[in-house]
């Protein structure tokens, strides 16, 4: 960073950077737009006056609050310009044998089935709910990022609360997730269609990325039927993990990526699978295939 701001200004940033970067993150459901907030919340840091701050961790969540709020306000406003948006920002590692520091990022990120839930709420209950729920902000701060009172303050998070305990989504562990997935891989190159209804919510969603855009499959019968997709040219596979959700990235003999997919499971079903095939993005993804 360059700037004149005191050595221990800086020093309080960052080792507050990871934390303003994982409430962004799980208030704006994207690791980019998440960044981009941090460093706008510096860049306001650093026009500010710090001696004229009290508490600057507080000051800095605040400031991460209400610029995220307003992207999340302009989301709602222009929803045309989010549509996609959890097939844009994603994050994939291995799940062979997380190492500490990528069992710490697992810790910092919320999966996909979560992010969707998230993102049926609205700007202030999400902002209340992630803030309050997940890091602990107290209600007198949040209400002063929102402009409300307190106690309306503490009512919309309670309201947001109800709707993400009310709407389903994964409470599985990996392990089971994995074997659900296991099941699922099984039956498609099997061939097994009735094993494939089987493991499939009646109302699964498939989300396929493309060059050419989204594709979008509803149904446990018309994904079964296209199920031959996870046993085609695949030479080589690897568990990932993609927003920490369980799932398979695969290669080509030639040593080119193929697909990344994972999948949203509840009660032992899978209710929605994320497949890319989007060359350009596969080509982003630094991951090693296995030996």
């Amino acid at each position: 960073m360059t700037s004149g701001r005191s050595d221990l200004v800086t020093e309080v940033f960052e080792a507050q950077r990871d934390r303003l970067r994982a409430v962004a993150y799980r208030v704006l459901g994207s690791h980019a737009d998440a960044e981009d907030v941090v460093q706008e919340a510096w860049l306001r840091l650093d026009r500010q006056d710090a001696s004229t701050i009290g508490n600057l961790a507080g000051w800095l969540t605040t400031v991460v609050g209400r610029i995220s709020l307003d992207i999340l306000r302009s989301r709602h406003a222009h929803p045309e310009t989010a549509y996609g948006q959890e097939l844009s920002d994603f994050v994939v590692i291995p799940d062979d044998d997380p190492a500490p520091d990528e069992q710490a990022a697992l810790a910092d990120s919320i999966g996909l089935a979560l992010l969707v839930v998230l993102d049926s709420l609205a700007p202030s209950e999400r902002l209340a709910y992630v803030l309050h729920d997940m890091f602990a902000v107290p209600f007198h701060e949040i209400a002063h990022i929102l402009g409300k009172s307190a106690d309306a303050t503490k009512m919309i998070a309670s309201r947001a609360r109800r709707k993400v305990r009310s709407t389903p989504h994964p409470a599985v562990s990996t392990r089971e997730h994995r074997r659900v997935f296991e099941a699922f891989r099984a039956a498609a190159v099997g061939g097994d269609f009735e094993a494939l209804l089987r493991v499939l919510d009646p109302n699964v969603k498939l989300t396929v990325d493309t060059a050419g855009g989204v594709v979008v499959t509803l149904g446990a019968t018309e994904v079964a039927a296209g199920a031959r997709m996870f046993s085609g040219e695949v030479a080589r596979h690897r568990p990932i993990l993609l927003n920490g959700m369980p799932g398979n990235m695969s290669w080509r003999a030639d040593g080119s990526p193929l697909s990344v997919f994972a999948f949203t499971v509840v009660e032992a079903r899978i209710t929605a699978i994320h497949i890319v095939i989007d060359p350009a993005k596969l080509a982003s993804i630094r991951l090693p295939e296995p030996a």
